[in-house]
């Protein structure tokens, strides 16, 4: 039985792992819920009991196994410190570790092996982690030399506040009204635009970033090249990402087919007659990152190139299950 303490409790991905925790018998004896002063006081029901949300303070962590950090970047910095000081294995959700020597960047169905010992481990970018469960199963058994990547990103990866704005905006134009952005730079009803984070010198927003550059810590040093186009959509909830995919060797579609509908945390969504294909409608709240238009590349030639279609919850996959299955591989070992 584990001592468990969660950062960020009362955020979406908070929530969703409280459910995901319940949902897969998790042996917890103990869970605290910690957020900040505006979340303490907060009441959340976990397995027909009434917890409530505490204040993170210095000694929050005390006598906990694991620690999952739900929270921002900055908050991870800050509270990261003292969780490791109370001697408490910790899995950080930001971005504030991710590529730091030392910690391991894991998705369980790839390199669950890397955590060892590790007393921080890292989950990747949602974006990164519903891309890689459908590519590396593909990329261990035929080397991809270079992965283009297009993501269709639902707002629910900004959290509670950003669904709330797609809502209210949906109905300001459906009124007749003109959106009114406040988590957004731009209205998102009827609208998309480039991920919000910051664009770089070299013309790449950080989410496209983290994507090319975690995923080369993941996959090793036989990573393919990657390059990405970020772009956020008025999608309430998962993810979508348009890749292409160019292998080292001549590719047919019906091998890559016969990859994917065994590969762990994927499900094949590929009815060319039915025009059926993955959609975040019916992604969302599924464990399993859906795949399909699987297809030939025509503009390569030589049979190398291969294009899917991918939707997965980011809620999900992307962030509090990957969470999970970390921690259920740490209590295994």
């Amino acid at each position: 039985m584990a001592h468990l303490a969660i950062l960020g409790s009362t955020g979406a991905v908070g929530r969703e792992l409280i459910e995901i925790l319940l949902a897969r018998r998790f042996s917890v004896d103990r869970l605290l819920l910690l957020g900040s002063s505006r979340s303490a006081g907060q009441k959340i029901i976990y397995d027909d009991r009434e917890l409530t949300v505490e204040e993170v303070a210095e000694t929050s962590f005390d006598g906990m196994d694991l620690v999952f950090l739900v929270a921002d970047a900055e908050a991870s910095r800050c509270w990261m410190p003292v969780a490791r000081r109370a001697g408490a294995r910790i899995i950080d959700n930001s971005s504030a570790f991710r590529l730091d020597d030392g910690v391991p960047l894991v998705v369980p169905e790839i390199n669950a092996e890397t955590i060892g010992q590790a007393r921080l481990i890292a989950n990747p970018n949602c974006s990164t982690i519903i891309m890689n469960t459908v590519v590396w199963p593909l990329h261990r058994r035929h080397s991809i030399e270079r992965i283009v990547v297009s993501t269709y990103q639902a707002v629910s990866g900004a959290g509670f506040r950003a669904m709330t704005e797609l809502r209210q905006q949906t109905k300001q134009v459906l009124d007749g009204h003109q959106p009114e952005p406040s988590i957004f730079r731009h209205p998102i009803a009827f609208n998309l635009f480039c991920h919000e984070s910051a664009v770089g010198e070299d013309g790449y927003n950080d989410e496209e970033r983290k994507m090319v550059l975690e995923t080369r810590k993941i996959f090793g040093k036989h990573a393919p090249a990657v390059t990405a186009t970020c772009v956020r959509v008025p999608i309430l909830r998962a993810h979508s990402e348009s890749i292409n995919l160019t292998f080292r060797e001549p590719m047919s579609e019906a091998r890559v087919r016969e990859i994917l509908a065994t590969a762990p945390g994927i499900r094949l969504v590929d009815d060319r007659e039915a025009s059926h294909f993955p959609m975040p409608v019916e992604a969302a709240g599924q464990d399993d990152c859906l795949v399909g238009r699987i297809r030939q590349d025509t503009s390569q030639p030589d049979g190398r190139g291969i294009e899917l279609f991918v939707s997965g919850d980011q809620l999900r996959k992307g962030a509090a299950l990957n969470a999970v299955q970390i921690a259920e591989y740490v209590v295994a070992t």
